[in-house]
């Protein structure tokens, strides 16, 4: 099983998940994504193109050692893994929890605009208390906390590729979104699931938790539906 993290993030958010996928008898990987959790330094001149090449290796790499790998990704770890799926006709099982495949437009105008206000702003505050709703969880996350203007560009071009790459997903695709999301508007994730054409698709929505739902109040009902959909396809 491959798992993604997502945009400034690292793989502690996918620890729970990982852990309960290993419980029920599956080989996890969830790698560091180039340019995370380093320095803001190296983040900042990493690219999309970066991001997705290194994935699709892991998958590669996987998928020769075991033939049969699912995938998941979460909010950008999800649009990376929504592209690799594309172009991966015989991949058992894909699950997309949160997935950004579709940037806010005034924060996409932004993005296109990095040059002319990038290297006044340099790093800023990229967290929200309401990304992870549960404090004890929140303290624990490793994010960078701060972006620049140059890696959000990056996380546009991503989206955008993702978005496109959709309609070329047919492995059977779990969804999972939280309607307390303040990264990825429900209508997004519901646009994902009415482009994928695979012919078995599920959209689940969650209550309780914000964008990252893995670690989030939702955190068990996550895992049992990542873990149900992947044992049943998997088997």
């Amino acid at each position: 099983m491959l798992l993604l993290h997502g945009f400034g993030d690292t793989p502690q958010t996918l620890g729970y998940i990982a852990s309960g996928l290993h419980a029920a008898g599956f080989t996890v990987r969830a790698p560091l994504l180039p340019g995370h959790g380093r320095t803001v330094g190296e983040f900042s001149r990493s690219r999309a193109s970066e991001w997705i090449s290194f994935a699709r290796a892991e998958y590669l790499a996987m998928k020769a050692s075991f033939g049969s790998v699912g995938l998941g990704g979460l909010s950008m770890g999800g649009a990376i893994a929504a592209t690799i799926a594309a172009d991966a006709p015989r991949l058992p099982a894909l699950v997309l929890l949160a997935p950004y495949v579709g940037m806010p437009r005034t924060l996409a105008a932004a993005a296109l605009l990095h040059r002319v206000w990038g290297p006044f702003a340099g790093e800023f505050r990229a967290t929200s208390s309401r990304s992870i709703l549960d404090p004890v969880e929140r303290a624990k996350n490793l994010a960078y906390g701060v972006t620049t203007a140059s890696a959000l560009r990056q996380l546009l071009t991503l989206s955008r590729t993702a978005r496109k790459a959709l309609r070329s997903v047919r492995a059977p695709t779990l969804i999972m979104q939280s309607r307390l999301d303040n990264r990825v508007a429900g209508h997004v994730a519901e646009y994902a699931y009415s482009a994928i054409p695979a012919k078995e698709k599920d959209l689940v929505f969650v209550e309780r938790g914000g964008h990252i739902l893995t670690v989030d109040y939702d955190r068990e009902t996550v895992l049992a539906r990542v873990t149900g959909w992947f044992t049943s396809h998997m088997a």
